[in-house]
């Protein structure tokens, strides 16, 4: 039988509930487990982590909106997942870790062998746990990182924090996708970023959406995509104060580059398929960010198989 799904949202989980969950991960039944914003006791939550480090299926794993509260619980998923191997996509979204927590997990998240998509949006990071991260993100493709990152909403990070993290973003080997969405960058953050972009070989997305940005940055982007190769397919400009005409701009070159590089690997014989478009939803209503969101060539997600 192939492993299924359990996904509970925002319920206080009855012993039964835990029970069932446990048995499952054991079994090796559950490919995805969702407890997002669920309430559960302190022995119940460790009940879960041994389920979890004894799981072989577990490949997505969703603790957002709290439900890794306290330090304890941090040493606790710590330790599951130095004994897990197979999970592949981790959501902590929205959870008090602050630098300590991740301090705590940095020893398993940057030696498991499978994780690939990290969700730390709104934990109450610092540029401590910037500098832990960047360490998932290593330039030599010979060691296993990070494909997909998500770092929406940690407004305690420095500019001297973003400035390391461009750094490692624009050296990295496999990162295809970075959210920082809803942090208060402001423009010259966003130029370090637009640098690092140009120097990737691989991110394909970045979502930058609310996060302070004017025409200024928006300039420095379309300069980018109009004037040197790039890997993006994705520029998330939403909630921003740029003009609809620029990001429009950003969009129709951005959708060029794609449909080149679609006809290069036509007229060479290439076997390979173009790729799917995402099911990227926008935030905005807008026409123009819109545009720029359907621009993705980005085929798999795996950010996008669980509910945020």
């Amino acid at each position: 039988m192939l492993p299924g799904s359990i996904q509970i949202t925002g319920e206080a989980l009855s012993a039964a509930e835990i029970k069932d969950i446990c048995e499952s991960l054991k079994e090796n039944s559950v490919r995805l487990l969702s407890v997002r914003g669920c309430q559960l006791s302190d022995r119940d939550f460790g009940r879960v982590c041994r389920g979890v480090a004894e799981s072989h299926s577990l490949a997505q794993l969703n603790l957002n909106l709290g439900v890794v509260s306290t330090i304890g619980r941090t040493k606790q998923l710590a330790d599951a997942l130095t004994a897990n191997r197979s999970i592949q996509t981790l959501f902590l979204h929205g959870s008090p870790l602050l630098d300590t927590g991740l301090v705590t997990l940095n020893g398993a998240l940057s030696t498991h062998p499978s994780l690939v998509s990290l969700d730390l949006g709104d934990c109450m990071l610092g540029d401590e746990a910037v500098r832990l991260i960047c360490g998932m993100l290593p330039p030599d493709g010979a060691k296993s990182g990070l494909k997909e990152l998500t770092l929406s909403a940690n407004p305690a990070i420095s500019s001297q924090g973003w400035a390391r993290l461009a750094i490692a973003v624009a050296h990295s080997s496999q990162l295809r996708v970075l959210n920082l969405d809803y942090n208060p960058l402001g423009d010259q953050i966003a130029g370090m970023l637009a640098v690092a972009v140009a120097s990737s070989r691989t991110l394909e997305v970045l979502d930058l959406e609310g996060t302070g940005l004017t025409n200024q940055s928006a300039q420095v982007f379309l300069d980018m995509v109009e004037n040197y190769p790039t890997s993006l397919r994705v520029l998330v400009l939403a909630e921003n104060d740029i003009s609809p005409e620029l990001q429009q701009q950003i969009s129709d070159l951005l959708s060029e580059g794609e449909e080149e590089e679609d006809k290069d690997g036509e007229a060479r014989g290439s076997s390979v398929t173009p790729r799917d478009k995402a099911a990227w939803v926008p935030h905005s209503n807008s026409s123009s960010a819109q545009m720029v969101l359907m621009s993705s060539g980005l085929g798999e997600s795996y950010l996008a198989e669980t509910e945020m």
